[in-house]
């Protein structure tokens, strides 16, 4: 029984003036009163990762009663749960546990999002740090976010973390670990970078009763004397920073018109959790015609590169571009910013104050213990009653595997319909974000202890495109940026990325068909590997399950694609050899440069294959309609497109100069193919091949095209 749904509340937290709602903490969390702010800044050149040289130290776990404990702070974990909570908590001096006047450093995480446990200090550089497990479980420590004062320049400081869990990580593969100088902010405007000499992961003997337990190291050196320093796992994105995020658009005179923000919910410590409804305003019953795109993020407070990518995905569909404009006009964006912002309170890794994964309950009907989870889904459910949803994507962060990639899901016999097709969307994204997303890395296969996720569950709900997007924390090994680690600006350009890809996916344009080309291409290559004895299981493994080197489980994939490149069938249409990468969506422009083998002769089911795509071709190019007698197509336009969706050289060269000699320019780039002559005898042996270099946009050939139909009437 489906429980009676209710539309989300107007949210008076948000009004024009501005007013934030105040920050719940379970009552026994001790939070200091200083306002931690960074700057924004993005490096001039992308960050290397760390080499390994091979001589990099492991320090040994220093036990209890060796060392000097100079930070610790528990009493969060004291209680098996979660009991109630208050504002802001309570409200300490940052801890001094030792003598004023040393050079000892003062450590302090008791801050939004921070995360520190304990400080030992082994020696004068040398300190032992422990981080804290989630609130109310005994696990998950991969998360930290601290502050470091009393600092030294120039001296050789070592940090050790001791208390990571798992056996894998991007440390093994060059990450390194954030640091901010406050100094550097305020005097050269320097945020976030990449520090760390001497970085190595390893196993550790901390373990006992059966736990291993994993270290992180690294060397480095303070800018600056007397400085506050803080250290991360990744770019801190707080409950805060979201709030005025959202105070700034319901300020906007112009974005709260077509951006509305409501309360979903509460969380059980009392935070706000926001939805934004996000479409232009509609006139009538146009707007029941719209589909939905359902986005959330954060689920887990500790992948805070997802609300970067969020952020980047806000910016442009609330921006005043076209292509803003053109995805308002057509779709009713749901957002839900931050599912578990009271894990990204306290600073947790993965769990809420339930101490459980939220990413495995939308199955769970325990509204009061995961309401974010609960009011999600159910919203959700109400939006289907209303109008089909095309898309729903959950966004995550990996700390296992480089690259951007997706999780969707996907049945054996998957609906023939392109934009029911899981793999097509992702395709399309890889196109456009070719340098950080890897459609090799992507996984369709739907595993048992995935059916609690928010992907699996919407997927069964009905919708065919639902997916988990995931990020790595560290950073691409794909193309220019190859080794290197992703920053701020980075993550938000995979939130425009997305948008483009939206936008071709649904407004499909020769970009879009050449995706659904080399997707059937790649499903015959995938068959043929399959024949020859290969487990397709193998080929799409959902790694986020693995504990091994994750990063390397796409290269049989890889290679499988690698292998299909050599292979050629042979068709009596037309069969692309070769297309180049596709250039950056900054410009509407989209150049393609195509290696086409030409046959000479057509079949008549090919010339009907053909008509029919050339008809949904002009539906796309114009949607106002024209009375058209698709039966009575002039024949050259019948050899416009084959069953590979490309121009014969005689079609192109009738309907480009048809409009030169119309008094019409033609399209740029649009030129007649230079055709190598051959003997009548070797033409009916040998396939011709033609370069078509096409450089115009799709509009512009979308002109050319109408000219030929109009013929005479211009």
């Amino acid at each position: 029984m489906v429980p009676h749904l209710h539309a989300p509340q107007n949210l008076p937290g948000l009004s024009s003036a501005g007013q934030l709602s105040l920050v719940h903490w379970p009552h026994q969390c001790e939070v200091i009163r200083d306002r931690i702010e960074h700057i924004d800044w993005t490096p001039p050149r992308p960050e290397p990762l760390y080499t390994p040289m091979g001589l990099e130290m492991k320090p040994s776990y220093q036990p209890a009663g060796e060392g000097t404990v100079i930070y610790l702070t528990e009493e969060a974990n004291k209680d098996s749960g979660f009991v109630y909570s208050q504002v802001r908590g309570l409200s300490p001096s940052k801890q001094i546990l030792h003598q004023n006047g040393d050079n000892t450093l003062i450590f302090e995480a008791r801050f939004e999002s921070g995360n520190l446990q304990k400080v030992v200090k082994v020696n004068e550089f040398e300190y032992q740090l422990t981080l804290r497990t989630d609130l109310y479980t005994s696990k998950y420590t991969q998360w930290y976010y601290f502050q470091v004062s009393n600092t030294q320049a120039g001296m050789p400081y070592r940090f050790t973390i001791v208390n990571f869990t798992k056996p894998d990580s991007l440390y093994k593969r060059g990450m390194r670990p954030l640091l901010y100088s406050e100094a550097d902010a305020k005097k050269h405007n320097v945020g976030w970078r990449r520090t760390g000499n001497e970085i190595k992961y390893y196993r550790n003997n901390a373990g006992q009763g059966g736990q291993q337990y994993f270290s992180l190291t690294w060397t480095f050196q303070f800018p600056h004397n007397r400085d506050t320093c803080y250290f991360a796992h990744c770019y801190p994105y707080t409950y805060s920073n979201l709030q005025e995020y959202l105070v700034a658009i319901s300020k906007d005179p112009v974005k709260s018109k077509f951006c509305k923000i409501h309360i979903l919910c509460h969380s059980l410590a009392r935070n706000i959790v926001y939805v934004l409804t996000i479409t232009n305003p509609h006139e009538g019953d146009k707007d029941t015609k719209r589909k939905a795109v359902i986005l959330t993020a954060r689920v887990h407070p500790g992948e805070t590169n997802t609300s970067w990518i969020m952020k980047g995905f806000l910016d442009y569909i609330l921006g005043n571009s076209g292509n803003a404009q053109v995805l308002r006009d057509n779709f009713v964006f749901k957002v839900v910013p931050m599912l578990n912002p009271d894990g990204v309170i306290v600073g947790n890794h993965r769990c809420s104050l339930a101490g459980q994964d939220l990413n495995r309950k939308y199955k769970s009907n325990l509204k009061e213990f995961y309401p974010s989870i609960w009011y999600t889904r159910n919203m959700i459910k109400r939006v289907m009653e209303e109008r089909d949803i095309l898309l729903y994507c959950d966004f995550h962060g990996h700390n296992r595997k480089k690259n951007v990639f997706v999780y969707g899901c996907e049945r054996k016999q998957q609906a023939k319909a392109p934009n029911l097709h899981p793999r097509v969307f992702p395709l399309l994204l890889s196109k456009i974000c070719p340098d950080k997303f890897s459609f090799p890395d992507c996984r369709f296969r739907v595993q048992k202890s995935k059916e609690g996720t928010g992907r699996v569950v919407m997927w069964k709900m009905g919708i065919s495109n639902s997916y988990t997007l995931e990020a790595s924390i560290c950073g691409s090994k794909l193309g220019q940026r190859r080794s290197t680690h992703f920053n701020t600006k980075d993550l938000e350009s995979v939130g425009h990325h997305f948008c483009d890809a939206l936008l071709d996916y649904c407004v499909p344009n020769m970009k879009y068909y050449l995706c659904l080309k080399e997707h059937e291409e790649m499903v015959k290559q995938q068959a043929k590997v399959n024949s020859e004895g290969l487990n397709s299981d193998v080929l799409d493994r959902d790694s986020s399950t693995q504990t091994s080197n994750s990063s390397d489980s796409c290269d049989l994939v890889a290679h499988q694609l690698k292998l299909g490149t050599k292979i050629k069938t042979k068709t009596s249409g037309e069969h692309i050899h070769r297309i180049a990468k596709d250039r950056s969506r900054e410009s509407k422009n989209v150049s393609f440069k195509m290696e086409v083998s030409t046959s000479t002769s057509l079949g008549q089911e090919q010339t009907t294959q053909g008509i029919e795509t050339l008809h949904k071709i002009f539906q796309e190019l114009d949607p106002v309609g024209r009375d058209l007698n698709w039966g009575t197509i002039p024949q050259p336009i019948e050899h416009f497109i084959s069953q590979n969706l490309f121009l014969p050289p005689t079609a192109l060269q009738e309907m480009c100069y048809a409009s030169e000699r119309g008094g019409v320019r033609p399209v740029s780039g649009c030129h007649p193919p230079k055709m190598e002559s051959r003997s009548r005898e070797k033409e009916e042996k040998i396939h011709h091949r033609v370069k078509l270099p096409i450089t115009a946009s799709v509009k512009q050939v979308g002109e050319c095209f109408r000219f030929w139909f109009s013929g005479s009437e211009n």
